[in-house]
């Protein structure tokens, strides 16, 4: 049974791999694909806002999907989804396309987020949550890194589409195969699912200190997804690089994610959830000073540590919901976090593209930091508020 469990757990960061490889695709290859479209800068965020409402609607519905067919099923159908639609990246020309393309990514990326998300929190310790996120960071990491040697070699930012797209298919092979792994620890989830969110959401809403939660998940994500989103921009429009060396750059964010969720997972035994997220936001503001600084140097450094500072905050986030709503509510106030997350994801990216037309894309730590600093506020309101006399 330990082994069967082992195999299953590595089943399922190789799906959370699958996750990661899209979100980063778009920003890495953003300042190619702009110009080959013929399309404005700022339109980056329409495409990722596309993205990230599909992925609201997704995780709302994943409930209801999941209990029907069942969480290997489910995650299958949806890499497949996000694998189709990559490939159908790779052969558009047009941004309109681009635009329907968009909503399959979107609608698969948020039924294996919620599904994976809920079944580890269930049934695995915060180590493996901060790990499970760790594989997110290497399928993240990974994109730019296709992106820009597609980039560099004299390729279209298309090839770079390809690959991610075929490589997306060789996991849903391997979930294909494994899928009996999944079979007994399936039915027992579903039971746990059908116990927790039976409360009406109006009375979960009421929860003392989800409101400040919501707003900490929100302003979060705005900065994951900001910075991955324009990174690249900022560093071409504002700080001169070139297009590929932006998206090597990029990299520099998601592999500091990685590396980061990695090295959180065995902190997890020393310090507990909200140590490691005090420590993620001290490391997210010393790396927006890095890149404020006019020099490279400072540049690769803060790319760096704004992805370790980034790292332990949302597993650790996601861990610490039924410590601090309680078990029996955890997984529906889970589903209403993620989806203000995704909320976050889907607007503030745009709102940013938008902004930086208008004014400069020199604001890019600027708004950043604004973010950060409302995140501080509300996880000192949120940790007031669930303070226990036994807290950990």
């Amino acid at each position: 049974m330990k082994r069967k469990n082992l195999l299953l757990l590595l089943v399922i960061y190789m799906a959370f791999i699958s996750l990661g490889l899209p979100d980063s695709l778009l920003g890495s290859g953003w300042p190619a694909m702009y110009r080959a479209l013929e399309v404005p800068l700022h339109y980056a965020g329409i495409l990722s806002m596309i993205i990230a409402a599909g992925t609201v609607i997704s995780s709302l519905f994943s409930e209801r999907i999941i209990s029907r067919y069942g969480i290997p099923w489910v995650t299958t159908a949806s890499v497949l989804m996000t694998a189709l639609a990559l490939l159908g990246f790779s052969i558009s020309s047009h941004f309109s396309y681009l635009c329907l393309l968009a909503i399959p990514l979107g609608l698969g990326a948020g039924c294996v987020d919620a599904a994976l998300n809920n079944y580890v929190a269930l049934h695995y310790s915060a180590r493996h949550m901060n790990w499970l996120h760790c594989f997110w960071g290497v399928g993240a990491s990974i994109g730019p890194i296709i992106m820009a040697n597609s980039l560099a070699v004299g390729k279209s930012w298309s090839t770079g589409y390809m690959t991610v797209g075929i490589i997306q298919i060789l996991l849903v092979l391997l979930l294909i195969v494994s899928s009996p792994l999944w079979i007994k620890d399936q039915n027992s989830s579903s039971q746990k699912d059908g116990e927790t969110n039976k409360q009406s959401y109006r009375k979960l809403i009421s929860s003392r200190g989800l409101k400040e939660a919501l707003v900490v998940f929100f302003c979060y994500c705005t900065i994951e997804a900001t910075f991955g989103i324009w990174g690249a921009s900022y560093l071409v429009k504002v700080r001169g690089f070139a297009t590929d060396s932006g998206a090597a750059m990029t990299s520099l964010f998601y592999g500091g994610i990685t590396v980061g969720r990695l090295i959180a997972g065995f902190l997890a035994g020393i310090l507990n959830n909200k140590q490691l997220i005090w420590l993620g936001y001290a490391l997210i503001f010393a790396g927006l000073l890095s890149i404020n600084l006019p020099y490279d140097i400072t540049l690769f450094i803060g790319f760096l540590v704004v992805g370790l500072g980034c790292a332990p905050v949302f597993p650790s986030l996601l861990h610490q919901t039924p410590r601090n709503f309680g078990e029996n509510n955890a997984q529906a106030i889970m589903g209403i976090q993620m989806a203000c997350a995704y909320i976050g994801i889907t607007f503030m990216p745009l709102l940013f593209g938008q902004l930086s037309k208008q004014l400069d894309y020199s604001i890019f730590p600027w708004f950043l930091a604004g973010f950060l600093a409302l995140m501080v506020c509300g996880t000192f309101r949120l940790n007031r508020l669930t303070r226990k006399p036994k807290n950990f």
